[in-house]
């Protein structure tokens, strides 16, 4: 099992929404998960194509990631989200602070690097996550 600790160092300003500053792992594997989009297992949008639909299928993607290699979203050790419109921080702030309380039950957020970019790989996409995490 690997020792994840998430830490909010003092010596740091408090977080700007639900993540931490810091994880600090000792592990025997890591896995990289490629960034996920709101896409389904057959390659379509999900939903109506929206912000929140794509948010949904991004992160379902993750946990069929982590659910394949025997992990699960504890052993998360890292996000790094892309955003196309800065329009769309808001919803996906309001969419961890509904999500994360179930995801991570211990109420430790892994580090999270928030990114806006001009486009996605196929212009329809509105977000992207990215993740690693810890055997």
């Amino acid at each position: 099992m690997p020792e994840i600790k998430i830490i909010n160092p003092d010596t740091l300003g408090k977080p700007l929404g639900q993540y931490s500053q810091i994880t600090r792992v000792k592990a025997s594997e890591y896995v990289f998960i490629a960034g996920q989009v709101g896409v389904d297992i057959n390659g379509k949008l999900t939903g109506d194509g929206g912000f929140d639909a794509q948010c949904v299928q991004t992160f379902k993607n993750i946990e069929a990631a982590l659910t394949s290699v025997g992990a699960g979203w504890g052993n998360i050790v890292q996000f790094t989200t892309y955003l196309v419109h800065s329009q769309d921080v808001p919803r996906f702030m309001q969419y961890r602070l509904r999500e994360f309380p179930k995801m991570f039950a211990n109420g430790a957020y892994p580090p999270n690097t928030l990114l806006m970019i001009d486009r996605l790989v196929q212009e329809h996409l509105l977000v992207e996550v990215q993740a690693v995490a810890a055997l």
